[in-house]
């Protein structure tokens, strides 16, 4: 069996040494690390021919690789740009998270500084900022500084920030806990979870720093149970059958960021592949 991984990261990394116990593994374009492991290739995916592609970063899947790929009639595991658009779009993931009836943060979408500003005057402090577009995990502030937020809010609309990725920007009440990725392995309605991950994001000792990619992550996580705690049946099963009823068939890894709040778990955010540290 031949094997794509497509990506040049730590994460494709670890994907291509597992999958290179039972497969002969390309990686497109991979990186010196890989190139010890596995063929790498400066060929776009598109013009290799493989029995499997495995897609590692989002911003390809956001571009549409996988319906591209699809079309060739190749196997594909990671979503297409309709499902992508979970982690495309944090405005556009809310409304399907707000339709699906899951546990998230009240939030609201704003794409006028003014009216950003006054909902954000609604919540209590901390305040979450988010771009609605890509940002290499490093577009949210989380803040209890009320002038911090606003610059915040005016850097992200007016694109000094981020350019069009921050052109609308979602706010979020703060939630406290610990967090907590679960990656589930998904063909369109049926899931598999693996086993969960503790992810940290903020540079610097004690969380001071800003949020980044991801610092670090630890699993398995003392303590927790996937069944118990109902993450499959409260977050999984409902984004897909959403996504289905939007007619979206997902195939690839639902990556489900929680909060372990007070009340339970809460959705942080959906992405539409592994998470880098966690897949490490």
């Amino acid at each position: 069996m031949k094997t794509v991984v497509v990506g040049s990261g730590a994460r494709e990394h670890a994907l291509a040494e597992a999958l290179a116990r039972t497969s002969d593994v390309i990686a497109a374009p991979g990186n010196p690390g890989i190139a010890a492991i596995a063929e790498t290739t400066e060929l776009e995916p598109e013009k290799l021919d493989a029995d499997l592609f495995v897609i590692g970063p989002e911003a390809p899947l956001v571009d549409g690789l996988a319906d591209r790929l699809r079309a060739q009639g190749k196997a594909v595991f990671g979503p297409g740009i309709a499902g992508a658009r979970l982690e495309g779009s944090k405005a556009w993931m809310k409304e399907v998270v707000a339709e699906a009836g899951i546990p998230t943060a009240a939030f609201a979408s704003h794409s006028e500084p003014a009216d950003a500003k006054a909902y954000l005057r609604t919540l209590a402090a901390p305040w979450v900022i988010k771009t609605d577009g890509l940002a290499a995990g490093k577009g949210v502030l989380v803040t209890d500084d009320l002038a911090a937020a606003d610059r915040d809010i005016d850097d992200k609309l007016s694109g000094a920030s981020f350019g069009d990725a921050g052109r609308v920007v979602v706010i979020e009440e703060g939630m406290a806990g610990p967090e907590l990725s679960v990656l589930a392995v998904c063909d369109g309605s049926r899931y598999v979870l693996l086993p969960a991950a503790q992810d940290f994001k903020r540079k610097f000792d004690d969380d001071e720093g800003p949020n980044t990619g991801g610092m670090g992550a630890y699993s398995p996580v003392p303590g927790i149970d996937l069944a118990e705690l109902e993450i499959g049946e409260r977050f999984v099963a409902p984004a897909l059958a959403a996504l289905l009823a939007q007619g979206i068939d997902y195939r690839g890894v639902l990556y489900v960021g929680l909060m372990l709040t007070a009340g339970g778990p809460r959705l942080v955010e959906f992405n539409v592949r592994f998470g880098d540290p966690e897949c490490q």
